[in-house]
């Protein structure tokens, strides 16, 4: 079992920067594939990013390329979400999620289903 903890929400303007952190519990962090999702009020859970075990290959979704960058401390049990150039819409609850397959293709990344953890968010909201 996987604890992951988010940190680092809160108000923004449009136009600002956040750093979001997803600490997990745990010895095995280094094995998983950790992604960002987000949902807003009265929408699905939509991919955001995800990141491979080594941390050498990222995956984004087209809304947040080039603005967002995924990085992971596997020492520090950790990965993080820089957000720059943050708009309106960018406004969600944001979720880390570990998943523990030993292989997973770059499209399935991008399914909720495929994570066997997840945090309990952390709110991220930008102002206009």
């Amino acid at each position: 079992q996987v604890q992951l903890v988010e940190s680092g929400g809160g108000l923004v303007q449009a136009g600002g920067s956040l750093r979001l952190s997803c600490s997990a519990s745990g010895s095995t962090f280094s094995t998983y594939i950790m992604g960002w999702f987000r949902q807003a009020p009265g929408k699905e859970r939509d991919f955001v990013g995800a990141i491979r075990k080594s941390g050498s290959i990222t995956y984004y979704a087209d809304s947040v390329k080039g603005r967002f960058t995924i990085s992971r401390d596997n020492a520090k049990n950790t990965v993080y979400l820089q957000m720059n150039s943050l708009k309106p819409e960018d406004t969600a609850v944001y979720y880390c999620a570990a998943d523990r397959s030993f292989f997973t293709t770059t499209q399935a990344m991008g399914l909720p289903a495929r994570y066997d953890y997840w945090g309990q968010g952390t709110q991220v909201t930008v102002s206009s």
